[in-house]
């Protein structure tokens, strides 16, 4: 057993365990990267500074933002496309792998394309609004509406990873049970409120999960397209990261960013696995031993 473990183990250790360790190391020094370990010490220092900077509080402002609004908009499109494509009807695969499709660009691509949509006055965007005699919006350089327009972007790229797991949630639904309820005169909204929500309650909170953990590692997508911009309206922790500890050479205020990062991750899965995936865990767990405690 220990020869099968021992290669993932030491992977493991290499390459996520020593970076943490080491960038919980350097967050309590003033360091630009060079000349060996680091040596002035600061203690706390940096992570009073990363509380007191405004462009980390406006950061987690739109990570609270963008989760808020794939919660409210892009699962519950996922959601309601995958319900329809549940349907039986000509052309449902062909539709299931279309808006599956997104999802398989990679973020740079998708950002490259984006950036060519809605670029200034030569964009699609741009021309379709030109044809309603609509002068041009500054769609990423507009730092009151760039973030709306970066979560547009991501919930055209990741809804269809969402309504995938939503489709396969919903095909786990045992048909008898619909069947079952129809006979005893059920509608489809008491269906659906007390056969389909119940029953894909697992699926929803996994996806709920996922979205955030993604939005709080955003990084590639936003880069491309605005690096940030305009006036860091667009930033997110994880360029707030990369700018000072590869732009500035401040890689001891950018291990406390990255810190901040990993503990913001840890204590939401730790609290929503306590409080919100504990319940389905358990609920196996009971099935597993024919409902004996």
């Amino acid at each position: 057993m220990a020869a099968f473990i021992s290669p993932a183990l030491i992977l493991f250790v290499l390459f996520v365990l020593v970076p943490v360790l080491f960038a919980a190391y350097t967050a309590f020094f003033r360091w630009n990267g060079l000349g060996g370990f680091p040596t002035d010490f600061v203690g706390l220092e940096n992570f009073q500074t990363m509380l007191q900077d405004k462009v980390f509080l406006a950061d987690l402002w739109r990570i609270l933002l963008i989760t808020i609004l794939s919660i409210a908009v892009q699962l519950p499109m996922a959601f309601g496309l995958a319900m329809l494509l549940h349907q039986n009807f000509p052309g449902r695969t062909a539709f299931r792998l279309l808006f599956f499709v997104p999802y398989i660009l990679t973020e740079a691509v998708t950002a490259v394309l984006f950036r060519l949509i809605f670029s200034p006055r030569r964009g699609f965007a741009d021309a379709v609004l030109a044809g309603f005699g609509i002068d041009g919006i500054g769609w990423l350089s507009d730092k009151n509406i760039v973030i709306f327009v970066i979560f547009g972007i991501l919930t055209w790229k990741f809804f269809g990873f969402h309504m995938i797991l939503y489709l396969a949630g919903r095909q786990s639904i045992p048909e008898e049970l619909y069947e079952a309820a129809k006979v005893d005169g059920a509608t489809g909204k008491q269906l659906f409120r007390h056969i389909t929500l119940p029953l894909m309650g697992p699926t929803l909170r996994i996806t709920v999960f996922l979205s955030v953990i993604g939005t709080v590692q955003l990084f590639d997508l936003v880069y491309v397209l605005t690096k940030g911009g305009p006036f860091h309206a667009s930033e997110t922790l994880a360029i707030t990261m990369y700018e000072q500890g590869f732009v500035r050479n401040q890689i001891g205020y950018a291990s406390a960013l990255s810190i901040a990062m990993f503990l913001l991750s840890l204590v939401f899965a730790l609290i929503y696995q306590r409080y919100v995936l504990g319940r389905d865990l358990q609920g196996a767990l009971t099935s597993s031993d024919g409902g004996r405690s």
